[in-house]
């Protein structure tokens, strides 16, 4: 049974051959970013990426940007054919499609909002958020799977919020005023949510499977920007460039 990252690819490798580009000698270049290269200088300091947990890939085709947060990273090149042969063995190889994705999806006008915001760019992000999941899901009972500092903050107090994440220095802590549960708990989370608030990371780590339920599911960041294009998913990142 193929996971949710194969289906992805199979509906990209598709539509690349479609374009004609599949077997094109395109370069396509994946290196991961320094902090301030990633997101500058945003308000406080708890950002996974800041702590060294995780950096940002980012593919360029085209002269177009996509990127990806990872755990696994460095640096690779090749043509889109070779990146569609990827095994998905790992979180590398599984980062290199998923930046590259979305570098082709911005490239070829199929997706926006591919390049991680900056500076105050998260904390300003965030201020819609309670109104957009208002306005669009009326849910009170919010399941968010991953901690993105700005994000608990900015709905803490304003929802019913349960927040899990897979960080050991995380779990067990509260953090900007949200409890911060263990993957154990997330079957529980995730039953108990109206509706799933879900780090486009899942993606790259090909956990997204378990999200995708009959509950509403509203993904957030850059990394699941291609494949929320291709797959009609809804995503929130209004600040992303």
């Amino acid at each position: 049974m193929q996971t949710t990252l194969e289906i992805v690819r199979d509906r990209a490798r598709g539509l690349w051959e479609k374009m004609g580009i599949l077997g094109e000698p395109i370069a396509v270049h994946a290196g991961p970013l320094t902090v301030e290269q990633a997101i500058g200088a945003p308000d406080g300091a708890d950002f996974p990426i800041q702590k060294g947990k995780e950096k940002l890939m980012d593919a360029v085709f085209r002269g177009q940007h996509g990127q990806a947060f990872t755990d696994h990273y460095g640096n690779y090149a090749g043509t889109l054919g070779d990146v569609a042969a990827l095994p998905f063995d790992g979180n590398f190889n599984r980062a290199v499609f998923v930046a590259t994705l979305n570098a082709v999806c911005r490239a070829t006008g199929l997706a926006e909002g591919t390049i991680h915001c900056r500076d105050a760019g998260p904390k300003e992000c965030c201020k819609g958020i309670a109104a957009h999941i208002r306005d669009n899901y009326k849910a009170r009972r919010v399941a968010m799977i991953g901690f993105q500092p700005a994000l608990a903050e900015a709905l803490n107090g304003r929802v019913d919020l349960r927040l899990v994440d897979l960080d050991p220095d995380n779990v067990g802590t509260a953090k900007r005023g949200v409890f911060i549960e263990g993957g154990e708990a997330t079957r529980e989370v995730v039953d108990w949510g109206d509706m799933l608030l879900v780090t486009g990371t899942t993606l790259a780590n090909d956990t997204i499977g378990a999200f995708l339920t009959d509950k509403p599911v509203l993904f957030y960041g850059t990394t699941i920007s291609g494949a929320a294009a291709l797959m009609g998913w809804k995503r929130y990142c209004p600040k992303s460039l």
